[in-house]
């Protein structure tokens, strides 16, 4: 039965606390403990997989010997028993790395760092351990074991993920959430957390300093427990296991220590979130001092090396993208030509890093005299409420094999001649017209830091479903937060979206 939000009125926060007890699900706590489980098992079976498939690939069936010079004695070892100490020695690594740890499972890519880091850790140990004692193992068999290990590791990790998220969506498998602070604070996450349900934290309930009875946080269905005295009451009622403090700034200075002795622990968690937003981990360093934890978060640079390392990805992965991709340009190109009037390219002046003019290259997938349609077009964008970002679902200037190459992005591929030529990026914002620049607020042009991008975080984030805000919000959050895995999995998610684009592709 599905969790009802709606409370009665009634005398007390006490009193509407227990009407929603009465009418919350119990479902079973141990999900963590089940999950983990299941990938502690699927973990074991793909190290057996992979070692013992290793090993037979590379020795056979056969008996094969590991030899171990002691004191000019040498000891055999059957690579049946090293295997077997192989894996147990992996999913230890595994385990010490908290790598089935629930603060990180089903979002971030920080599950799949500490897979690739312990692994490699591992591997690394038994070479030094292999060199100071003279064992004389098979390099070919550890080459092996050590990428497809790690990848078969990935990939499972990334099965059971689709299916928790999918879970998630349909409010299983998360975190209860009971939200404390300042109104706007609370309403500001908890509409946040509702957007995005696969990222775990299911909010049950609220505590505000004004403690409104038989309120809900505004826009939303989520009941108002009382005020933040009300909070170990309101975790009974609600059956939370998650308290968010959202802001201190209306708490009692020991309200969030009260808070934290309340809870059970292990089976209750505190979550502090901060105002600050889209500022990657990498960035944020707690450091305890006399006894208060303070928050650093580091300014953003650009170092040499990673200016370089960008690069070096974007030229070598358009330029073999190019050579792949060379058979489908050709058809692409050709279906252009002969499907109507006009040349086969569309040049537009873009801008671009620190706020330069270039000639972004596109598949012409718009009548020749599509710029002369626009104004009337875009007067009725301006009056619908979007000022800066022009974009329209059903624009009457597509071709209809236009129609099909945006929905599945295959306009955007010539822009791979504009990465090699060192205009764009693989991953970067979204190239801004010169006339949208022109209505930018200040801070917006810090997307010019970096270079503009074939793809970037607001394309898999929802691409034209978007407003112009959380455009600017996640094309700052990029320029911010800039990674070289980070565009390895944007890289990725377009590969997805693109194949599967969905109602936001137009």
């Amino acid at each position: 039965m599905p969790y009802d939000f709606s409370v009665t009125p009634g005398p007390s926060p006490l009193t509407q606390a227990v009407t929603v007890s009465s009418t919350a699900p119990r479902g079973p706590r141990d999900w963590r403990r089940r999950y983990t489980r299941v990938l502690w098992i699927t973990d074991l079976l793909v190290l057996i997989w992979v070692v013992y498939g290793t090993q037979i690939a590379w020795f056979g069936l056969g008996n094969a010997q590991l030899a171990i010079s002691n004191d000019n004695r040498i000891t055999e070892i059957s690579y049946w028993v090293t295997s077997a100490v192989l894996i147990v020695a992996w999913m230890w690594t595994l385990s010490l790395a908290d790598t089935r740890d629930h603060r990180i499972i089903g979002v971030g890519s920080d599950e799949y760092a500490r897979i690739a880091r312990s692994s490699l850790f591992l591997f690394g140990v038994i070479a030094i351990i292999a060199f100071l004692t003279q064992i004389e193992i098979a390099r070919g068999f550890l080459i092996i074991s050590l990428p497809m290990g790690i990848a078969l590791l990935l990939f499972s990790r990334w099965l059971w993920r689709q299916w928790l998220v999918a879970l998630r969506k349909g409010g299983q498998y998360s975190a209860r959430v009971l939200l404390v602070g300042s109104e706007a604070s609370v309403t500001h996450l908890a509409r946040e957390l509702q957007r995005m349900p696969g990222s775990g934290y299911r909010v049950v309930g609220a505590c505000v300093p004004s403690g409104r009875v038989a309120g809900t946080i505004y826009g939303t269905n989520i009941p108002i427990m009382g005020n933040v005295d009300a909070v170990t009451q309101a975790l009974r009622a609600t059956e939370a296991d998650t308290v968010a403090v959202t802001s201190t700034d209306e708490l009692p200075p020991d309200k969030v220590k009260q808070i934290s002795w309340d809870l059970e622990a292990g089976r209750q968690h505190l979550v502090l979130a901060p105002s600050i937003v889209d500022v990657a981990g990498p960035r944020i360093q707690m450091r305890p001092v006399a006894g208060v934890p303070l928050m650093h978060v580091e300014t953003p640079k650009f170092s040499k090396g990673q200016l370089f390392l960008k690069r070096a990805v974007d030229i070598v992965a358009s330029a073999l993208g190019v050579l792949v991709l060379s058979p489908l340009l050709l058809f692409l190109a050709m279906s252009v030509r002969l499907s109507s009037q006009g040349p086969v390219f569309f040049r537009q002046k873009r801008i671009g890093l620190k706020g330069r003019e270039f000639t972004m290259l596109k598949f012409r997938s718009m009548v020749v005299n599509a710029e002369d349609l626009l104004e009337p077009l875009a007067k009725q964008e301006r009056d619908s409420g979007n000022e800066v970002l022009f974009k329209m679902k059903n624009d009457p200037r597509v071709t209809p094999v236009g129609r099909v190459m945006r929905r599945f992005s295959l306009d955007e591929l010539p822009q791979l001649f504009n990465v090699l030529g060192g205009t764009m990026s693989l991953v970067g914002p979204r190239p801004p017209l010169p006339r949208e620049v022109a209505h930018y607020a200040s801070h917006v042009h810090r997307r010019f830091l970096v270079k503009p991008g074939i793809t970037g975080l607001w394309q898999v984030s929802g691409r034209s479903a978007l407003s112009w805000e959380e455009t600017v919000r996640l094309d700052l959050s990029y320029v911010e937060n800039w990674s070289l895995l980070g565009d390895l999995v944007i890289v990725a998610r377009t590969a997805r979206a693109a194949l599967a684009p969905g109602d936001t592709a137009h």
